[in-house]
């Protein structure tokens, strides 16, 4: 059975966007995040996003600029098999990409017992709140900013139940942030 992993930064105060939607504050310039981030892009997992962040990601990734600046990571974005989850795009022309309009929770059980590669969700927290409550994500790796925002999303809003999990690795980088993975108990 395939996995689903969940790959986001936070602040420390718990948020993965501002109140704005802007995520700037989790790109630094450092030579270790850059590797581990670098490392991480050679993964061979299928892309799965909400509407939200596939229009981020679909305006970045595929520009001159991203592929000048961080040309690893976009070549893994821009060839990877993505999965975009959305009730109102029409298309979504970012190659590999499949748009997914029907029940969030139906397509990914069906998508964890087909064969191919774990999956990851970038992002898009309204995905990972619903998929969290019905119990389908078996790993949440975090990686921990030292900021604080005061105001912002989070991962989990709107999950009812709480969520038990277990702390299974952590990696402290020289900038400060900290990479925390868990699994459900």
């Amino acid at each position: 059975m395939r996995k689903l992993l969940v790959f986001n930064s936070v602040t420390l105060d718990g948020f993965f966007t501002d109140k704005n939607g802007d995520m700037s504050w989790a790109h630094q310039d450092d030579a270790e995040w850059k590797a581990f981030v670098d490392e991480n892009a050679k993964g061979e997992g299928e892309l799965v996003f909400g509407r939200i962040t596939y229009d981020l990601m679909v305006k970045f990734w595929p520009t001159p600029f991203a592929i000048e600046s961080f040309p690893i990571v976009a070549e893994r974005m821009n060839s990877a098999p993505k999965v975009v989850f959305s009730r109102t795009l029409d298309k979504a022309p970012w190659n590999n990409t499949k748009l997914v309009k029907g029940d969030i929770a139906a397509e990914v059980r069906k998508m964890k017992n087909s064969p191919g590669n774990d999956m990851v969700i970038l992002g898009s927290g309204s995905i990972v709140s619903q998929l969290a409550q019905e119990g389908l994500i078996d790993e949440y790796q975090m990686a921990v900013n030292p900021v604080v925002l005061g105001k912002g999303r989070t991962m989990f809003d709107g999950v009812k139940d709480m969520l038990a999990l277990k702390l299974t690795k952590s990696r402290t980088f020289t900038n400060g942030n900290v990479l925390l993975c868990y699994q459900p108990k």
